[in-house]
């Protein structure tokens, strides 16, 4: 792809904004793997038939006709065609939205994918399944061990499922939104961002409690709860904003205790966010309750979200901190959209390490450091895809990515980061081309020693 000399290389740095006081650590790459972006999967035996084609509601009238309609950036990052077209013959793997802790028995990674293709409304016949998997940093594959969807034959759903009258019960993306995930006594623990609800499952897949979000004995709800009614006020009838529900949701070693925390600020009385700070709330699963017990994540100047959230001890862990772009910021447009730029490129990609004991007396928690996504170091030439760029990337590896939603800690000194893919809506590292599924292993030492 594209590789000139920088441009203006200091007016396109990310700025620290309001964290510019946390110490940023180095992130050095020491592997990379890539699970090609168009991977699909077959629904089980026993789904619907309307499950094997997927992706028939996302454009303004149903179309049952399979890869007919190309899929592109959106409005905001410059309808960029990605190469891609739906509906898609089989179920899609994209998306993985949330790593847990813990992992499987033999070694591998439970992921979890997200709702399909964006919106309640548009996922009715998008399955909601995780995974086992593992990346391969030697041949740069990623190998999927089992794919296990999601289903609700006891009928945990406190509402009516988009498929209801079927025997199987598969849960749909018109269901719930699952974005985070942890294992904890042989079952799976799953955030979502409608109710925002918590789900329990076992390792089958199958549904075994829904539980709704409660702060101070209010129940926290975003538009796209199944019991709100329209016409429905921000600020009054709901809090959490759309898309704003549980994108992270962190085990706590010795506790056991979940952490769930919003994407995004919560509403005020007024319907907009009620400060630049994310609601953190903690469930404790053996009682299948929350504890009343809570914190903050201010978030630094210029992020919108989080991407995922996961301990590294009993008091530490790590936080995924971004925009809403993608793309180099090499290749910002100068004026108006165009084929051979990004409109709103990356600029705030952070692994953000945090402490969760030091709480200030308004309950924020400390910000430790972080490392910069779009400053990996690559001395060895490890990353494996190119970047389309304006500027000199030789040594670098950037992770340029709209929705970065994976991190764990791998060991003393490695974490683990992968990105949503967004099949088919997202690129990122080219300008015409879908995102591919990228994990990468990240040497940071000083980053998971610092207290």
């Amino acid at each position: 792809m594209i590789n000139r000399l920088l441009l203006s290389s200091l007016a396109l740095l990310p700025l620290a904004g309001a964290a510019s006081a946390e110490e940023r650590f180095p992130a050095r790459l020491s592997g990379h793997a890539v699970l090609p972006a168009l991977s699909l999967v077959a629904p089980p035996a026993d789904a619907p038939r309307d499950a094997w084609t997927s992706g028939k509601f996302t454009g303004a009238a149903r179309n049952d006709r399979p890869m007919t309609v190309m899929g592109d950036t959106g409005a905001s990052h410059g309808k960029r065609a990605t190469g891609i077209s739906l509906p898609f013959l089989g179920q899609p793997l994209q998306g993985f939205s949330g790593f847990a802790m813990q992992r499987a028995e033999d070694g591998s990674i439970y992921a979890l994918t997200d709702n399909g293709f964006g919106t309640k409304a548009n996922s009715p016949d998008a399955l909601l399944f995780f995974h086992r998997l593992t990346p391969d940093f030697e041949t740069g594959a990623v190998e999927l061990h089992e794919t296990v969807f999601l289903h609700d034959p006891d009928r945990k759903a406190p509402f009516r499922i988009a498929y209801e009258g079927t025997d199987s019960r598969y849960l749909t993306g018109a269901d719930f939104d699952p974005e985070s995930i942890q294992l904890l006594d042989g079952e799976l623990w799953i955030g979502e961002e409608f109710g925002p609800w918590l789900i329990r499952a076992d390792l089958d897949g199958r549904v075994t409690g829904v539980f709704a979000t409660r702060q101070g004995g209010t129940e926290l709800r975003s538009p796209d709860n199944a019991a709100l009614k329209i016409p429905a006020e921000a600020g009054v009838d709901y809090t959490v904003a759309r898309s704003g529900g549980f994108e992270g949701m962190a085990l706590q070693p010795g506790s056991n205790l979940l952490w769930a925390m919003l994407e995004k600020p919560l509403l005020g009385s007024n319907g907009a966010p009620a400060g630049n700070f994310l609601t953190v709330l903690a469930f404790d699963p053996a009682k299948e309750e929350w504890t009343g017990d809570s914190f903050k994540f201010a978030l630094a100047e210029g992020a919108t979200a989080i991407g995922d959230f996961n301990f590294i001890d009993e008091t530490r862990a790590l936080v995924i901190e971004r925009d809403n772009g993608e793309g180099d910021p090499s290749l910002k447009c100068a004026g108006e959209p165009a084929a051979d730029c990004f409109p709103d490129p990356a600029m705030l990609k952070r692994v953000v390490l945090i402490d969760t004991a030091t709480r200030d007396a308004e309950g924020f928690v400390r910000r430790i450091g972080h490392i910069d996504l779009m400053d990996i170091e690559d001395p060895e030439g490890l990353n494996r895809l190119p970047t389309a760029a304006n500027r000199d990337l030789a040594g670098k590896m950037t992770f340029p990515f709209f929705t970065i939603e994976d991190v764990m800690r791998v060991d003393e000194t490695h974490i683990l980061v992968a990105n949503d893919n967004n099949l088919p809506y997202s690129s990122g590292r080219d300008l015409d081309a879908a995102a591919q599924n990228e994990f990468i292993l990240l040497s940071v030492p000083e980053l998971l020693s610092a207290k």
